[in-house]
Protein backbone atom coordinates (compact mmCIF):
# COMPACT_ATOMS: atom_id res chain seq x y z
CA UNK A 1 0.00 0.00 0.00
CA UNK A 2 1.14 3.73 -0.64
CA UNK A 3 2.11 5.59 2.40
CA UNK A 4 3.19 9.65 3.03
CA UNK A 5 6.09 8.53 5.34
CA UNK A 6 8.87 10.22 7.61
CA UNK A 7 11.73 9.01 6.56
CA UNK A 8 15.83 10.68 7.30
CA UNK A 9 13.73 14.19 8.47
CA UNK A 10 11.83 14.41 5.32
CA UNK A 11 8.30 13.34 3.80
CA UNK A 12 8.14 10.80 1.45
CA UNK A 13 5.64 8.66 -0.89
CA UNK A 14 6.73 4.89 -0.82
CA UNK A 15 5.37 1.55 -0.50
CA UNK A 16 4.33 -0.14 2.52
CA UNK A 17 3.78 -3.91 3.10
CA UNK A 18 0.02 -4.61 4.03
CA UNK A 19 -1.50 -4.78 7.21
CA UNK A 20 -2.86 -7.72 8.95
CA UNK A 21 -5.01 -7.12 11.84
CA UNK A 22 -4.36 -9.33 15.01
CA UNK A 23 -6.41 -10.17 17.71
CA UNK A 24 -9.17 -7.81 18.80
CA UNK A 25 -7.73 -5.74 15.63
CA UNK A 26 -9.74 -4.11 12.13
CA UNK A 27 -8.34 -3.81 9.02
CA UNK A 28 -9.58 -0.11 7.97
CA UNK A 29 -9.24 2.07 4.63
CA UNK A 30 -8.21 5.43 5.66
CA UNK A 31 -11.26 7.89 4.07
CA UNK A 32 -9.88 10.95 6.22
CA UNK A 33 -6.90 11.86 8.54
CA UNK A 34 -6.27 15.44 9.28
CA UNK A 35 -2.78 17.05 9.34
CA UNK A 36 -1.84 18.13 13.00
CA UNK A 37 0.22 20.90 14.46
CA UNK A 38 1.74 18.22 16.60
CA UNK A 39 2.78 16.58 13.07
CA UNK A 40 4.76 19.74 11.73
CA UNK A 41 6.25 19.71 15.31
CA UNK A 42 7.34 16.35 14.89
CA UNK A 43 8.86 16.79 11.56
CA UNK A 44 11.12 19.60 12.97
CA UNK A 45 11.87 18.04 16.64
CA UNK A 46 11.43 14.53 16.62
CA UNK A 47 14.64 14.09 18.23
CA UNK A 48 13.51 16.36 21.17
CA UNK A 49 10.54 13.91 21.60
CA UNK A 50 12.65 11.03 21.43
CA UNK A 51 14.81 12.83 24.13
CA UNK A 52 11.80 13.61 26.47
CA UNK A 53 10.64 9.69 26.23
CA UNK A 54 12.95 8.80 28.57
CA UNK A 55 10.72 10.42 31.17
CA UNK A 56 7.94 8.20 30.79
CA UNK A 57 9.03 4.53 31.41
CA UNK A 58 6.82 2.02 29.49
CA UNK A 59 6.61 4.55 26.40
CA UNK A 60 8.30 3.64 23.67
CA UNK A 61 9.62 6.62 21.40
CA UNK A 62 10.34 6.76 17.88
CA UNK A 63 13.30 4.79 16.22
CA UNK A 64 14.04 7.48 14.04
CA UNK A 65 16.25 5.69 11.62
CA UNK A 66 13.28 3.39 11.07
CA UNK A 67 10.18 4.68 9.12
CA UNK A 68 7.21 6.38 10.64
CA UNK A 69 3.78 7.14 9.16
CA UNK A 70 1.96 9.86 11.05
CA UNK A 71 -1.30 10.60 11.21
CA UNK A 72 -3.61 10.77 14.17
CA UNK A 73 -6.57 12.69 13.62
CA UNK A 74 -8.74 10.09 11.14
CA UNK A 75 -11.72 8.68 10.10
CA UNK A 76 -11.71 5.17 8.12
CA UNK A 77 -13.87 2.32 6.18
CA UNK A 78 -13.94 -1.06 7.97
CA UNK A 79 -12.51 -3.52 5.54
CA UNK A 80 -11.89 -6.82 7.64
CA UNK A 81 -11.46 -8.08 10.92
CA UNK A 82 -8.97 -10.26 12.53
CA UNK A 83 -9.52 -13.16 15.04
CA UNK A 84 -10.87 -13.26 18.28
CA UNK A 85 -13.44 -10.12 17.05
CA UNK A 86 -17.05 -9.44 17.51
CA UNK A 87 -17.63 -7.95 14.36
CA UNK A 88 -20.44 -5.68 14.86
CA UNK A 89 -20.15 -3.37 12.45
CA UNK A 90 -20.57 -4.66 8.90
CA UNK A 91 -17.82 -4.08 5.89
CA UNK A 92 -18.22 -0.36 4.74
CA UNK A 93 -19.32 1.27 7.91
CA UNK A 94 -17.38 4.82 8.51
CA UNK A 95 -15.38 4.95 11.92
CA UNK A 96 -13.25 6.70 14.21
CA UNK A 97 -10.91 5.94 17.01
CA UNK A 98 -8.80 7.34 19.38
CA UNK A 99 -5.36 6.97 18.12
CA UNK A 100 -4.58 4.12 20.31
CA UNK A 101 -4.00 0.08 19.35
CA UNK A 102 -5.11 -2.03 22.27
CA UNK A 103 -1.91 -4.92 22.84
CA UNK A 104 -1.19 -7.85 25.32
CA UNK A 105 1.68 -5.72 25.94
CA UNK A 106 -0.63 -2.47 27.12
CA UNK A 107 -1.79 0.23 24.43
CA UNK A 108 0.40 2.04 21.69
CA UNK A 109 0.44 4.83 20.21
CA UNK A 110 -1.01 5.79 16.45
CA UNK A 111 0.81 8.13 14.16
CA UNK A 112 4.39 8.72 16.29
CA UNK A 113 5.40 4.90 16.30
CA UNK A 114 7.44 2.55 14.02
CA UNK A 115 5.17 -0.25 14.59
CA UNK A 116 1.87 1.34 14.00
CA UNK A 117 0.98 2.50 11.15
CA UNK A 118 -1.33 5.88 10.98
CA UNK A 119 -3.67 7.93 9.10
CA UNK A 120 -1.37 9.03 6.01
CA UNK A 121 -1.22 5.61 4.38
CA UNK A 122 -4.28 3.48 2.55
CA UNK A 123 -4.80 1.28 4.88
CA UNK A 124 -4.28 0.33 8.79
CA UNK A 125 -5.12 -0.97 11.90
CA UNK A 126 -7.24 -0.36 14.51
CA UNK A 127 -8.73 -2.02 17.73
CA UNK A 128 -12.48 -3.26 17.66
CA UNK A 129 -13.18 -1.84 21.28
CA UNK A 130 -12.19 1.70 20.22
CA UNK A 131 -14.19 1.50 17.24
CA UNK A 132 -16.86 4.45 17.36
CA UNK A 133 -19.24 4.64 14.58
CA UNK A 134 -19.90 7.70 12.67
CA UNK A 135 -23.53 8.87 12.87
CA UNK A 136 -25.83 11.07 10.80
CA UNK A 137 -24.16 10.55 7.36
CA UNK A 138 -21.41 13.02 8.83
CA UNK A 139 -18.80 13.23 5.96
CA UNK A 140 -15.30 11.43 7.15
CA UNK A 141 -13.42 14.90 6.39
CA UNK A 142 -15.86 16.21 9.01
CA UNK A 143 -15.66 13.33 11.21
CA UNK A 144 -11.34 13.54 11.11
CA UNK A 145 -11.71 16.54 13.15
CA UNK A 146 -13.20 14.60 16.22
CA UNK A 147 -9.45 14.63 17.43
CA UNK A 148 -8.49 17.86 17.34
CA UNK A 149 -12.54 19.22 18.57
CA UNK A 150 -11.50 16.35 21.67
CA UNK A 151 -8.28 18.59 22.37
CA UNK A 152 -10.56 21.69 22.43
CA UNK A 153 -13.20 19.98 24.90
CA UNK A 154 -11.03 18.47 27.45
CA UNK A 155 -8.83 21.60 27.77
CA UNK A 156 -12.06 23.55 28.54
CA UNK A 157 -13.09 20.70 30.90
CA UNK A 158 -10.15 20.78 32.92
CA UNK A 159 -9.99 24.44 33.51
CA UNK A 160 -13.24 23.81 35.93
CA UNK A 161 -14.86 26.39 34.91
CA UNK A 162 -17.40 28.77 37.76
CA UNK A 163 -19.32 30.48 35.66
CA UNK A 164 -17.82 33.86 36.49
CA UNK A 165 -14.50 34.03 34.52
CA UNK A 166 -14.15 35.95 31.06
CA UNK A 167 -11.91 33.90 28.72
CA UNK A 168 -9.26 35.00 27.01
CA UNK A 169 -7.52 32.49 23.88
CA UNK A 170 -4.10 33.24 22.86
CA UNK A 171 -3.59 31.56 19.48
CA UNK A 172 -6.43 30.75 16.58
CA UNK A 173 -5.16 27.90 15.13
CA UNK A 174 -7.14 24.57 15.05
CA UNK A 175 -6.52 24.09 18.96
CA UNK A 176 -7.39 27.76 20.08
CA UNK A 177 -10.50 27.49 17.43
CA UNK A 178 -11.33 23.90 19.22
CA UNK A 179 -11.23 25.29 22.55
CA UNK A 180 -13.41 28.74 21.37
CA UNK A 181 -15.86 25.89 20.12
CA UNK A 182 -15.94 24.10 23.92
CA UNK A 183 -16.71 27.59 25.71
CA UNK A 184 -19.06 28.59 23.26
CA UNK A 185 -20.64 25.31 24.09
CA UNK A 186 -20.71 25.97 28.17
CA UNK A 187 -21.86 29.07 27.60
CA UNK A 188 -19.36 31.37 29.08
CA UNK A 189 -19.25 34.40 27.56
CA UNK A 190 -17.77 36.96 26.44
CA UNK A 191 -15.00 34.69 24.49
CA UNK A 192 -11.85 36.96 23.43
CA UNK A 193 -9.67 35.22 21.10
CA UNK A 194 -6.16 37.11 19.93
CA UNK A 195 -3.75 35.94 16.68
CA UNK A 196 -1.70 38.02 14.05
CA UNK A 197 -4.04 35.98 11.34
CA UNK A 198 -6.80 38.01 9.95
CA UNK A 199 -8.27 34.50 8.28
CA UNK A 200 -7.84 32.73 11.66
CA UNK A 201 -9.51 36.32 13.53
CA UNK A 202 -12.07 35.38 11.16
CA UNK A 203 -12.68 31.65 12.01
CA UNK A 204 -12.67 32.57 15.44
CA UNK A 205 -15.89 34.49 15.00
CA UNK A 206 -17.19 31.89 13.10
CA UNK A 207 -16.86 29.32 15.94
CA UNK A 208 -18.15 31.43 18.74
CA UNK A 209 -15.62 34.20 19.90
CA UNK A 210 -17.13 37.38 20.58
CA UNK A 211 -14.16 39.63 20.53
CA UNK A 212 -11.02 38.91 18.42
CA UNK A 213 -8.04 40.90 18.64
CA UNK A 214 -4.90 41.74 16.47
CA UNK A 215 -2.05 41.96 18.92
CA UNK A 216 -0.23 44.07 16.25
CA UNK A 217 -2.89 46.57 16.86
CA UNK A 218 -3.70 45.95 20.53
CA UNK A 219 -2.82 44.78 23.59
CA UNK A 220 -4.82 41.54 23.97
CA UNK A 221 -4.73 41.56 27.88
CA UNK A 222 -5.88 45.53 27.94
CA UNK A 223 -8.60 44.46 25.62
CA UNK A 224 -9.69 41.57 27.76
CA UNK A 225 -9.69 43.98 30.91
CA UNK A 226 -12.11 46.49 29.12
CA UNK A 227 -14.48 43.18 28.82
CA UNK A 228 -13.88 42.05 32.40
CA UNK A 229 -14.72 44.90 34.24
CA UNK A 230 -16.80 44.48 37.26
CA UNK A 231 -20.49 45.63 37.69
CA UNK A 232 -21.05 48.57 40.52
CA UNK A 233 -22.94 45.94 42.07
CA UNK A 234 -19.48 43.29 42.11
CA UNK A 235 -17.47 45.96 43.10
CA UNK A 236 -19.43 47.26 46.15
CA UNK A 237 -19.22 43.13 47.31
CA UNK A 238 -16.00 42.78 47.55
CA UNK A 239 -14.52 42.60 50.70
CA UNK A 240 -12.11 45.38 52.06
CA UNK A 241 -8.47 43.97 50.81
CA UNK A 242 -9.88 42.68 47.65
CA UNK A 243 -11.08 46.60 47.04
CA UNK A 244 -7.95 47.77 47.00
CA UNK A 245 -7.17 45.51 43.52
CA UNK A 246 -8.40 46.38 39.84
CA UNK A 247 -12.06 45.49 39.65
CA UNK A 248 -12.02 42.70 37.26
CA UNK A 249 -13.60 39.74 36.92
CA UNK A 250 -11.52 36.06 37.18
CA UNK A 251 -8.91 35.80 34.11
CA UNK A 252 -9.45 32.58 32.38
CA UNK A 253 -6.43 32.39 29.72
CA UNK A 254 -5.70 29.46 27.37
CA UNK A 255 -2.47 29.31 25.90
CA UNK A 256 -2.98 27.87 22.13
CA UNK A 257 0.32 28.67 20.98
CA UNK A 258 3.35 26.67 22.26
CA UNK A 259 6.08 29.06 21.06
CA UNK A 260 9.04 29.58 22.73
CA UNK A 261 8.56 32.92 25.06
CA UNK A 262 4.71 32.59 24.65
CA UNK A 263 4.28 31.56 28.49
CA UNK A 264 6.58 34.49 30.09
CA UNK A 265 3.93 36.49 27.86
CA UNK A 266 1.47 35.71 29.23
CA UNK A 267 2.76 36.00 32.88
CA UNK A 268 3.39 39.46 32.22
CA UNK A 269 -0.10 40.07 31.16
CA UNK A 270 -2.31 37.97 33.38
CA UNK A 271 -4.23 39.96 35.77
CA UNK A 272 -3.97 38.78 39.42
CA UNK A 273 -5.36 35.45 40.48
CA UNK A 274 -5.39 34.46 36.79
CA UNK A 275 -5.74 30.53 35.89
CA UNK A 276 -4.02 29.69 32.66
CA UNK A 277 -4.61 26.63 30.60
CA UNK A 278 -1.59 25.21 28.76
CA UNK A 279 -3.05 23.88 25.58
CA UNK A 280 -0.12 24.54 22.99
CA UNK A 281 2.80 21.78 23.24
CA UNK A 282 5.95 23.85 23.25
CA UNK A 283 8.97 21.61 22.10
CA UNK A 284 11.99 23.38 22.80
CA UNK A 285 13.36 24.36 26.50
CA UNK A 286 11.67 27.65 27.61
CA UNK A 287 11.84 30.06 30.04
CA UNK A 288 9.83 32.09 32.05
CA UNK A 289 9.90 34.28 35.56
CA UNK A 290 8.27 32.10 38.10
CA UNK A 291 8.11 35.60 40.76
CA UNK A 292 5.79 36.85 37.77
CA UNK A 293 3.49 33.60 39.27
CA UNK A 294 4.20 33.98 43.04
CA UNK A 295 3.46 37.89 42.90
CA UNK A 296 0.31 37.67 40.68
CA UNK A 297 -0.52 34.60 42.81
CA UNK A 298 -1.09 32.41 39.19
CA UNK A 299 -2.63 28.97 38.41
CA UNK A 300 -0.66 27.10 35.45
CA UNK A 301 -2.90 24.00 34.04
CA UNK A 302 -0.85 22.06 31.54
CA UNK A 303 -3.66 19.40 29.83
CA UNK A 304 -2.87 16.96 26.70
CA UNK A 305 -5.39 15.11 25.26
CA UNK A 306 -8.58 13.88 26.41
CA UNK A 307 -10.71 11.07 27.34
CA UNK A 308 -12.67 8.10 25.47
CA UNK A 309 -15.92 10.38 26.55
CA UNK A 310 -14.52 13.20 25.57
CA UNK A 311 -13.76 11.69 22.26
CA UNK A 312 -17.06 10.50 21.82
CA UNK A 313 -19.23 13.69 22.78
CA UNK A 314 -16.90 15.49 19.80
CA UNK A 315 -17.70 13.14 17.61
CA UNK A 316 -21.78 13.42 18.57
CA UNK A 317 -21.23 17.61 18.66
CA UNK A 318 -19.92 17.50 15.14
CA UNK A 319 -22.30 15.15 13.75
CA UNK A 320 -25.51 17.38 15.57
CA UNK A 321 -24.15 20.28 13.61
CA UNK A 322 -23.15 21.97 17.28
CA UNK A 323 -19.54 22.66 15.68
CA UNK A 324 -19.28 23.61 12.20
CA UNK A 325 -16.30 21.64 11.37
CA UNK A 326 -16.41 22.23 7.99
CA UNK A 327 -15.45 26.33 8.45
CA UNK A 328 -11.84 24.11 9.32
CA UNK A 329 -11.55 22.44 6.28
CA UNK A 330 -9.28 24.57 4.02
CA UNK A 331 -7.65 22.23 1.70
CA UNK A 332 -7.75 18.49 0.93
CA UNK A 333 -4.81 16.44 -1.12
CA UNK A 334 -4.01 12.84 -1.56
CA UNK A 335 -0.33 10.89 -0.62
CA UNK A 336 1.33 12.98 -3.07
CA UNK A 337 0.29 16.14 -1.39
CA UNK A 338 1.45 15.85 1.92
CA UNK A 339 4.79 16.63 2.02
CA UNK A 340 3.31 19.85 0.17
CA UNK A 341 0.39 20.47 2.32
CA UNK A 342 3.00 20.79 5.75
CA UNK A 343 5.02 24.14 3.77
CA UNK A 344 1.64 25.48 2.85
CA UNK A 345 0.74 24.94 6.77
CA UNK A 346 3.74 27.73 7.78
CA UNK A 347 1.29 30.22 6.42
CA UNK A 348 -1.60 31.13 8.62
CA UNK A 349 -3.58 32.63 5.88
CA UNK A 350 -3.69 30.40 3.46
CA UNK A 351 -4.38 27.63 5.36
CA UNK A 352 -5.89 26.24 8.89
CA UNK A 353 -6.53 22.27 8.44
CA UNK A 354 -5.54 20.22 5.50
CA UNK A 355 -7.04 16.56 4.77
CA UNK A 356 -5.36 13.71 3.89
CA UNK A 357 -7.33 11.31 1.77
CA UNK A 358 -5.22 8.27 1.30
CA UNK A 359 -7.31 7.11 -1.45
CA UNK A 360 -7.29 10.24 -3.95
Amino acid sequence: MRAAIFRDGEITVDTLPEPEPGAGQVLVRTLACGICGSDLHARRHAHRMVELARHFPGRKPMDLPRDVVFGHEFCCEVLDYGPDTARKLKPGTKVCSIPALLTAGGPQNIGYSNDNVGGYAERMLLSEALLLEVPNGLAAEHAALTEPLAVGVHAVAKANIRGDEVPLVIGCGPVGLAVIAALRLKGLRPVIAADYSPARRALALALGADVVVDPAAQQPYATWAEHAAMSAEQKAARPPLQAMLPALKPALIFECVGIPGLLQQVFEGAARDARIVVVGVCMETDRFEPMLGIMKELNVQYVLGYTPDEFASSLRLIAEGQVDAAALVTATVGIDGVAGAFADLANPERHTKIIVEPWR
